[in-house]
């Protein structure tokens, strides 16, 4: 485990999220550390909560973070919450956070 946020998996990283729709812009904005004391990586979407359409813009704007086919992201819990899951096939948690700039 790299950091609480995010852990290797197998041959890939599961990542935890908080994500904000209804933003006025696309963005990951960085770690934060909730109450429970548990970090997630903070995440902004235009899209509405809806008919999966966050989730659905959620998987998309970390997929061209990280420079990833879409088809390697997994939405594993939370299709209904702001608090999410996300399984990323092939690449470590060391390497997702080089990739997002949050690791050295």
């Amino acid at each position: 485990m790299t950091a609480n946020w995010i852990s290797d998996e197998g041959e890939g990283a599961i990542l935890r999220l908080r994500v904000t729709p209804k933003a006025s812009v696309d963005a990951v904005e960085g770690v934060e550390t909730g109450a429970d004391g548990l970090a997630h990586l903070k995440i902004r979407v235009r899209a509405v909560p809806d008919k999966g359409a966050a989730n659905a813009a959620v998987l998309k704007l970390l997929a061209k973070a990280l420079g990833v086919p879409k088809s390697a992201l997994e939405l594993v819990s939370g299709q209904t919450s702001r608090v999410k899951m996300v399984r990323i096939a092939g690449l470590s948690g060391g390497e997702v956070g080089k990739r997002l700039g949050l690791m050295p």
